[in-house]
């Protein structure tokens, strides 16, 4: 296992060198990229190197439950047959893609995840950002399998398929491929789909959560075309390349919000409602006499 990490590992810093090398030999680009910077992909790797080491720690929240449910279930699918692997997969990219947007969508999930979408640029080394030590994003990840232990996958293959799943956006996360072939850009999710799932700006909000498969968001309404160019960051980007602070600012940010909260209402909202949620009271509609946006206009703007 340690081998096979380690490749990874190696495979991914090949890859990142040959992004950085045709940004540099690309003298006539065809559109305008953000690219790369020295000190964002220095901050993408650090985060990442302190989750390699805390990360482990935090599964121990979440993964006792898919053992318990296995081992619960009266359904045991043999690990042997085709069918049963292609079913795992397809269904662990759906459960995939069911974590992913609660994680957009209750603001204490997205107070972890928001890291991986802090960067206000999009390559290689963006994919590697992601959280440390956070014991509830790592249960919602565990208990999003639960059923599929109840239907009798084995856990081996659950947190196999996982694994496949997270690989496969790895490569994703990248400007230098525009768009691919259209039967490949409607079944699968693509650099192109990946670009507007990381899009700040308002057309790209809350859209394209799926792992492998973008046909989830197409079934589901979450889907968005990349159009107009992508913003990448968040609706209110943190100036700090500290992974200290990247990794605990939305963290601090809502435990505040909870703090000056006077009431249960306010204080269960910052941490259940959507990011951009406020303690307001309801106020009427806009209209053309007043100018004035009204509760519903606010919180659209909000990043969720």
């Amino acid at each position: 296992m340690a081998d096979l990490v380690l490749t990874l590992l190696v495979g991914i810093l090949v890859l990142m060198g040959i992004e950085f090398l045709s940004y540099r030999l690309d003298k006539n680009p065809t559109r305008q990229r953000v690219g790369v910077s020295a000190r964002d992909t220095a901050t993408s790797l650090s985060v990442y190197a302190l989750a390699r080491v805390t990360r482990p720690l935090g599964k121990f929240t979440g993964v006792p439950f898919v053992v318990l449910a296995a081992a619960l279930t009266p359904i045991h699918l043999p690990a042997a047959q085709w069918w049963v692997w292609v079913s795992a997969l397809v269904l662990t990219d759906l459960a995939y893609y069911v974590k992913h947007r609660i994680a957009h969508r209750i603001r204490f999930f997205w107070a972890a995840h928001s890291v991986h979408h802090s960067s206000q640029h999009f390559n290689l080394s963006t994919g590697l950002r992601t959280p440390w030590l956070v014991p509830g994003w790592f249960f919602l990840s565990a208990v999003v399998y639960v059923p599929l232990a109840l239907v009798g996958f084995p856990v081996w293959m659950i947190f196999g398929c996982h694994a496949i799943v997270i690989f496969y956006q790895y490569p994703i996360h990248t400007e230098r491929i525009d768009r691919l072939p259209r039967p490949i850009e409607y079944l699968f999710n693509t650099p192109s789909h990946h670009r507007v799932h990381h899009g700040a700006n308002n057309p790209y909000l809350n859209k394209n959560y799926g792992g492998i498969f973008i046909v989830w968001d197409r079934l589901f309404g979450s889907y968005a075309e990349e159009g107009e160019p992508v913003r990448f960051g968040l609706t209110k980007n943190i100036a700090t390349h500290n992974p200290i602070k990247v990794n605990f600012h939305e963290f601090a940010a809502m435990l505040g919000d909870v703090r000056r909260s006077r009431t249960w209402r306010g204080r269960l909202g910052y941490l259940l409602r959507p990011p951009g949620w406020t303690e307001v009271a309801a106020q009427p509609a806009s209209t053309p006499e007043s100018g004035v946006p009204g509760r519903a206009a606010q919180l659209a703007k909000a990043r969720g």
